[in-house]
């Protein structure tokens, strides 16, 4: 039976001109008439066996009526490698690797909206490469912990900043035909226990904060599938939590298309069947056999399943299926993604101190020490968590080799070791304990190269072993006795630069003593080194800013000051961990029956809302980022005095590049509200622009911010409303950098 599809682009494009803008999720319904028929010809059977697993992989289709199954990818940062039918070992293919784009926390510190656009549209590409129909990406939960394992993942601790880069990401993957899987619905902020965790945290706090990226993500961005969460939500588990897959996704935001648990994330057939679930990751545990009982004894509506299986023939209508013979014909990696990898990675290098200039490096310089294994380690896999076979990975070290002026000697030392913990329990001359002392030797190796070079980069951070799915950080320090190591550099060569390769923040307070600057490098895909080679070089200027903040201390912030992290009851082992990658962990398959609490608390007080609002200083705070050139900052103007709802706030304004070269920056606005009657805090980012201004020139900017932006969660009314008063727009390059503020007034 050949499915006549129509293209989701040609899909809206239609129903735009036949009666004005829609919804994008009404893309999925455009053949809803044709799937009732194939649901009214399929039996229970056949209906059931869509909504489990196939393979680790993939969900049945209908092969009687020649529907194809759903075949997923993992990401979200670069299509995983092929694995065997029922597992996550690598099936040993030669044509499926992929491009390795910088990782979450890397694309959110570019600030650029039109960046996560294309990000998507080269994973998108790749997967359809591939013969994959849903990539398991984005993930868009809010970085709330400085310690949190997949922080590396995730895009940041704003939900405004995370939203608009989850929409285009999202919207970049189904232009491609693809669709996007964000997860992971919702309020997934820990690893710790994350198979067990309830959340409890009241409807504001879940509304202002942590649904805000799944929203946008649904709503602007047209998400054709969701991944409930592993955790609880105010006592239920996320993959058959009521309020948040019926009432809030498909009830009030209008998602039409499929659910899809985390691998081992389903716990009952009823709750899942009836709360919300369309496909149980993996096995057929609850929605198999056992649903199939609960429908023939009268427990379950077939109606319920009937509407399953509309969700799962919507999105295989939408998303065209790739005959097998026609997929991974050669490598998925394409030119333009690794295009766009490089530009991803060149404007997400953040520049967090440069004392006297010190960066760009002279490229007169006739020696350059580079000290640190971070130099040469890839990190396109490891851990836990998702990685990429990629076609390539240009290390940091390899990337100052390749750019290095004709005559500039580069030498190397790794100066300690790797630290792997459980995920190189085999591997050779690995640190034994993650606060392992300094090597002599290595030492010496690293002393020797360091003298007489006009410049000494030293490579610290941390791994992918470090930071982790399945388990959280227990605390931000930097491993295997980096602080001692950059003391000893500076007593024999006072010009370090630091780069910081690391997916989260780090206690940078001893190493910032002892550097001239200091860089953020990220894991930064496969053309990382070249792209950190071009800022170090001065290439080009460095344009990245911080996605979240830089604490002084673990415990300055919230979670840990009010005591909400880590909880007192801690589970053995990680659900996902016991029961699919006994080959890393080794651990043992366990039956998770606590739940211990965490207690959101703190509240909207998340991240830079925290420490503003408290006034409890930071290392570098959210938005930080320097260039080589200054900027100046015209006065801002808006264009109205006063607004109401449904009106549209315009700021306008000039930036000028004061320096001798090309450089990009991000303006940000925030808003406050000095005579609220409400709690909020201090002040709340409500938009931002990427500008690249030349040399010398000015460019003219104008921000905007829709007035139902700045509507609270009213827990009273339960809805969105707006407040009146006056509010404060607060302009400037980051959350502690304002350089101008006008008033405005909310009527």
């Amino acid at each position: 039976m050949k499915l006549d599809r129509i293209t989701p682009l040609l899909a809206m494009a239609a129903m735009v001109s036949c009666g004005g803008p829609k919804s994008p999720q009404d893309v999925l319904t455009v053949n809803d008439r044709k799937i009732d028929k194939i649901i009214a010809q399929m039996t229970l059977e056949e209906k059931v066996e869509m909504l489990h697993s196939k393979t680790n992989m993939s969900s049945e289709g209908v092969p009687r009526l020649g529907i194809q199954d759903i075949k997923y990818a993992d990401g979200p940062f670069g299509i995983r490698e092929e694995g065997v039918p029922n597992g996550f070992q690598s099936a040993g293919w030669v044509t499926d690797s992929a491009t390795y784009f910088p990782t979450g926390s890397a694309l959110a510190a570019t600030w650029s909206e039109e960046l996560a656009h294309m990000y998507g549209k080269g994973m998108g590409k790749e997967a359809r490469v591939r013969g994959k129909d849903v990539i398991l990406g984005p993930a868009i939960n809010i970085q709330r912990l400085p310690v949190g394992g997949r922080t590396y993942e995730y895009l940041s601790e704003d939900p405004f900043l995370a939203a608009r880069l989850a929409a285009n990401y999202v919207k970049g993957v189904q232009e491609e035909g693809t669709a996007a899987c964000i997860k992971h619905f919702a309020l997934n902020n820990q690893e710790t226990n994350r198979g067990s965790v309830n959340v409890i945290a009241d409807e504001r706090v879940m509304r202002e904060i942590y649904l805000k990226p799944f929203e946008a993500a649904v709503k602007e961005g047209g998400a054709w599938a969701v991944m409930p969460a592993y955790n609880k939500v105010n006592g239920y588990y996320c993959s058959e939590n009521e309020h948040l897959l019926n009432e809030i996704l498909r009830g009030e935001w209008g998602f039409k298309g499929i659910t899809v648990s985390d691998w081992g994330g389903t716990h009952s057939t009823m709750g899942a069947a009836l709360h919300g679930l369309d496909v149980q990751m993996t096995g057929d545990t609850y929605l198999g056999p056992a649903l199939i009982d609960s429908v023939k004894t009268g427990a379950v509506p077939e109606s319920v399943v009937d509407a399953k299986v509309k969700e799962l023939l919507r999105l295989r209508f939408t998303v065209e299926a790739i005959p097998e013979d026609e997929c991974n014909l050669a490598t998925a990696s394409q030119p333009e993604s690794r295009k766009t990898a490089y530009e991803v990675a060149s404007k997400s290098i953040v520049l967090l101190k440069n004392s006297n200039d010190f960066l760009p490096v002279s490229k007169e310089a006739k020696k350059i020490a580079v000290i640190g294994l971070n130099a040469t380690l890839n990190t396109q896999s490891g851990g836990m968590g998702a990685g990429v076979k990629s076609v390539y990975e240009v290390t940091p070290l390899q990337g100052l080799q390749n750019r290095a002026p004709e005559g500039m000697e580069i030498v190397y030392a790794p100066a300690y070791r790797n630290f792997m913990g459980r995920y190189g329990r085999n591997a050779r001359n690995a640190a034994k304990t993650i606060d392992e002392a300094v090597d002599p030797k290595l030492l010496e190796e690293a002393l020797e190269a360091a003298k007489g070079a006009e410049a000494v980069f030293f490579f610290c951070g941390t791994n992918k072993s470090i930071e982790t799915e399945g388990s959280d950080r227990t605390d931000i320090k930097l491993p295997v006795s980096q602080e001692e190591i950059i003391k000893e550099i500076y007593a024999v060569n006072k010009n370090i630069v630091s780069v910081i390769i690391s997916g989260g923040p780090c206690d940078l307070q001893v190493v910032e003593k002892y550097s001239k600057a200091l860089v953020q490098g990220w894991w930064n895909g496969l053309e990382g080194g070249n792209a950190l080679a071009d800022v170090l070089y001065g290439n080009i200027a460095p344009s990245g800013k911080l996605p979240f903040t830089f604490p002084v201390a673990l415990e300055d912030s919230p979670a840990f000051a009010l005591g909400n992290f880590p909880q007192k009851e801690e589970i053995q082992g990680d659900l996902f961990g016991n029961q699919y990658r006994q080959d890393i962990g080794g651990q043992r398959r366990a039956n998770i029956r606590r739940s211990p609490d965490a207690h959101y608390s703190e509240g909207i007080f998340v991240g830079y809302r925290w420490f503003e609002t408290k006034n409890v200083p930071v290392m570098y705070a959210f938005g930080h980022g320097l260039s080589y050139v200054f900027f100046e900052y015209g006065q801002p103007k808006a264009n109205k005095d006063s607004y109401k709802m449904g009106e549209t706030i315009k700021v306008s304004f000039d930036i000028r590049n004061t320096g001798s070269m090309e450089a990009d920056e991000v303006a940000q606005l925030y808003v406050r509200w000095p005579e609220s009657r409400i709690e909020r805090p201090f002040k709340e980012l409500k938009a931002f622009k990427r500008v690249t201004v030349a040399a010398g020139a000015t460019s003219k900017v104008t921000l905007e911010i829709p007035v139902s932006e700045l509507r609270h969660w009213d827990e009273a009314l339960n809805t969105w409303a707006l407040e009146r008063g006056p509010v404060s727009l607060m302009l400037g390059g980051a959350s502690d950098d304002i350089r101008e503020i006008i008033d405005i007034e909310i009527r």
